[in-house]
């Protein structure tokens, strides 16, 4: 079979300066596509700011005859987002892939978080993917065309003890993308989940001794099929760790069915609620919407 290529694409990965995003760009580049290589280039918490990262991952990707354009500004503001999308728009007249990878932590158990630990997470991670995916998401539109991949963590799909801020982001991005799925199937564009399990700056101190095998570049071939136009799926959400690749899916339970449910009801059949033999997995609302007439009928 012929080799994956990007020959004529433009991608947008944010916090492509280092770790997961410059493996992502690097991959891209390397297969033909046209790169903006996004990275505030501040510290892990999101303080400060340098154009060096992003210039570092884009000289890189032209070293070994690839086509990078760096951008420093940050995803955490509608003007932000707007600008990397222009400097895609100026450099190559179009957006055809926008990978949201761009992240922070500002790590705290929950009865010491404060706004000031809250917000700005929340700013990069979910309300940076909104910022950023937006207005490149008007010319997918008009193009008919358009891949969208969005980063989550198991940490917001599954929790993780000190991380109420950024698991609320990331699963958060769950259902950014499941909406961006459904509105954008008409138009030829398709948006998917990515929850990676990488040694990065921002985690190798949480991975302990199984941080050698979860190298960031075993990440990017997932990242770039996701964006691909032979990816077949939408709304979706894969895991991808140290070369394993697997598919975390919301499920729903046959559950128990009364139309005169009583509170009894609900304790002595609460069992028979969570029980998982012969769940779905719905693709909608409507999907679900579907199941529970079958169910109350």
């Amino acid at each position: 079979m012929a080799d994956i290529r990007f020959d004529g694409r433009v991608a947008i990965v944010t916090g492509a300066g280092g770790g997961l995003g410059r493996e992502h760009a690097l991959l891209l580049a390397a297969r033909g596509a046209k790169l903006i290589v996004n990275d505030l280039g501040g510290a892990v918490d999101g303080t400060g700011g340098s154009a060096g990262p992003a210039e570092r991952t884009a000289k890189e990707i032209e070293g070994l005859g690839g086509v990078a354009v760096a951008d420093s500004n940050t995803v955490a503001t509608p003007e932000g987002g707007q600008a990397i999308v222009d400097t895609a728009l100026d450099a190559f007249g179009r957006v055809d892939v926008v990978v949201n990878n761009a992240g922070i932590l500002r790590d705290k158990a929950f009865h010491n978080l404060t706004p000031e630990l809250l917000d700005p997470v929340l700013d990069v991670h979910l309300k940076g993917a909104f910022h950023v995916t937006r207005p490149a998401w008007a010319r997918m539109r008009e193009a008919g065309y358009g891949r969208v991949l969005l980063t989550a963590s198991n940490a917001g799909i599954l929790g993780n003890f000190g991380q109420a801020n950024y698991g609320a982001a990331k699963m958060g991005l769950v259902g950014l993308a499941r909406v961006l799925a459904q509105e954008g199937a008409r138009y030829g564009i398709k948006a998917n989940v990515l929850a990676p399990i990488a040694r990065t700056r921002m985690t190798e101190e949480l991975l302990g001794p199984l941080a050698p095998k979860l190298d960031p570049r075993l990440v990017a071939p997932v990242a770039a099929w996701l964006v691909h136009e032979d990816c077949p799926v939408s709304g979706e959400i894969y895991s991808i760790g140290g070369g394993r690749v697997a598919r975390f899916f919301v499920g729903l339970t046959e559950g128990y069915a009364n139309p005169e449910l009583t509170l009894e009801d609900v304790r002595d059949n609460f069992d028979l609620v969570r029980d998982e033999a012969g769940y779905t997995v719905p693709v909608g609302v409507a999907d679900e919407i579907g199941l529970l007439a079958q169910r109350l009928a």
